[in-house]
């Protein structure tokens, strides 16, 4: 299900606490009353996605299921 743009452009974006400080390859998330977006940190005005509740959480339980330690 899709979910409506919601214009704005004070979202408060937040990066992975795994991301470091000289990390090249980093996403951003925001969230946002229905559901959360993500964008490219080195393009932060270019394309997000969006993405409902539920699919943030697959999301996250993908890449925990993923993640090396």
């Amino acid at each position: 299900m899709p979910i409506p743009f919601e214009p704005c452009d004070d979202y408060s974006w937040f990066k992975s606490s795994y991301s470091g400080a000289n990390t090249t390859e980093c996403v951003e998330a925001a969230f946002v009353t229905c559901g959360v977006l993500i964008r490219d940190s080195k393009q932060p005005d270019g394309p997000r996605l969006a993405l409902s509740p539920i699919a943030w959480a697959a999301f996250l339980g993908a890449a925990q299921e993923t993640r090396t330690p």
